[in-house]
């Protein structure tokens, strides 16, 4: 299962690709012009994104650009010309693949099922692991014994400090000034309520990110 950005401002193109994905059991997020869907990126993890290219207020070539800027995830463009020069616009823009209106919404479906396995095997070749967590750093996702789990940011940020720097010891301090910068006004406190939500979330490997009194917390791969 994938979340999926839809960026098509016609209703009725847009609630049918919606459809197959549903049915695909896709999550989706969806947007009727430019601004919003660089909005939908900028503030949800999402994993693919089906692209539209004449869109209002921007268009959806300046959309790929800067989202591309944002984020490595697929992006497959619709367009509704035939046009070779608009496909390589797209492609130079970061465009991983496209349609032409109309188009099979079958086909589509197997294009973005093909992508996300590409993308998959991709990040995974790239992953930080630790026990039976895999964390991707560009795509900015966590697996947990191959089940995704949906981080904030702020718990992502900390899980890959962790998993980098294992065995060692962080103080309250350390992880405050590290994760969330030296003008935070908040308390170590934070720290504490962010590291037991991210243990939750976890499941069984939570048990990975150690409390040691006096000290802070380390994380150390359990041996099975």
């Amino acid at each position: 299962m994938a979340k999926v950005l839809v960026a098509e401002d016609e209703e009725r193109i847009r609630n049918i690709v919606v459809d197959y994905l549903l049915k695909d059991g896709h999550k989706c997020l969806t947007a009727e012009d430019g601004v919003d869907a660089l909005t939908i990126l900028k503030n949800n993890p999402v994993d693919i994104m089906i692209l539209d290219i004449m869109m209002p207020h921007i268009d959806g070539f300046s959309v790929c650009k800067i989202a591309r800027e944002m984020s490595n995830i697929p992006i497959i463009i619709l367009t509704a010309k035939n046009d070779e020069v608009d496909k390589l616009k797209g492609y130079r823009f970061g465009a991983d693949d496209y349609m032409t209106k109309p188009f099979s919404p079958k086909v589509l479906s197997a294009k973005v099922q093909a992508l996300l396995r590409r993308a998959h095997s991709i990040t995974l070749q790239n992953a930080v692991k630790a026990g039976k967590i895999a964390l991707m750093p560009t795509a900015r996702t966590v697996f947990v014994d191959g089940m995704k789990i949906e981080l904030t940011h702020k718990e992502f940020e900390l899980l890959y400090f962790f998993m980098i720097n294992q065995e060692q010891v962080f103080s309250r301090e350390q992880l405050l000034n590290r994760i969330w910068g030296y003008d935070f006004g908040g308390n170590t406190r934070t720290v504490d309520t962010h590291i037991k939500t991210l243990r939750q979330k976890l499941g069984t490997e939570g048990s990975s990110i150690v409390t040691l009194i006096r000290s802070g917390y380390k994380f150390e791969v359990k041996n099975e």
